[in-house]
């Protein structure tokens, strides 16, 4: 039986991954905080922080859809989009400096359950309930928790990735692979065939059956 060789990469669906629920969290938490919380015009705030919320999202989408055939593709949009969500961090973070507004570490009050709410909810409808009710200070620091949950998931996704290609290459190598392999696969099948052959001649001659 010959052996099977994968060219195209079978990417786990982005829907699935819990990096990808993240960033939809963050884009549609960013979209009410910026109705809610800065000025309908005159801000370029809300545009920036708008498309950077949607650029993280929609790389990953991109990136996921390209890894099938690229893995090199697949760590550049990904890297892409980690880079959207550290400007997005940064347009929170400078929010609640601006306007005195606390961030929250470690040892404030609610630290810790927003660490773990955000930690173990990964889906929009976990916080649509709650985005027309928090203030802004409080939806800042949960999308900045998100952002830094979602970056080191991301982180984590990027180094299996380079290790993958390390270890196998993009689909060149993949191609070269798969041809090699099948006439390796080829040739030993034949090889069988000519002994089985040989053999089967050997086995007449002894029993006085000529051919």
């Amino acid at each position: 039986m010959q052996k099977k060789f994968q060219i195209l990469k079978r990417q786990k669906p982005w829907r699935d991954a819990y990096y990808y629920q993240k960033t939809e969290v963050l884009y549609q938490m960013t979209f009410v905080f910026c109705q809610r919380f800065l000025p309908a015009y005159g801000d370029r705030t809300v545009d920036q922080m708008l498309q950077a919320a949607r650029s993280g999202k929609q790389n990953i989408v991109e990136g996921t859809e390209d890894g099938e055939t690229s893995t090199e593709m697949h760590i550049k949009l990904l890297n892409v989009a980690r880079s959207s969500l550290q400007e997005l961090r940064e347009d929170y973070r400078d929010y609640l400096l601006s306007r005195n507004l606390t961030i929250w570490t470690e040892g404030l009050y609610r630290y810790e359950d927003m660490q773990d709410y955000c930690y173990h909810h990964n889906k929009v409808e976990d916080y649509l309930p709650y985005l027309q009710k928090w203030n802004d200070e409080e939806i800042a620091n949960i999308a900045l928790t998100i952002c830094y949950q979602t970056d080191a998931m991301l982180n984590k996704q990027l180094k299996r990735l380079e290790k993958e290609f390390v270890e196998q290459g993009g689909i060149k190598e993949r191609m070269y692979a798969a041809r090699t392999g099948y006439r390796q696969a080829q040739d030993a099948e034949l090889a069988h065939l000519r002994a089985e052959e040989v053999r089967l001649k050997a086995l007449l001659t002894q029993h006085g059956i000529k051919f």
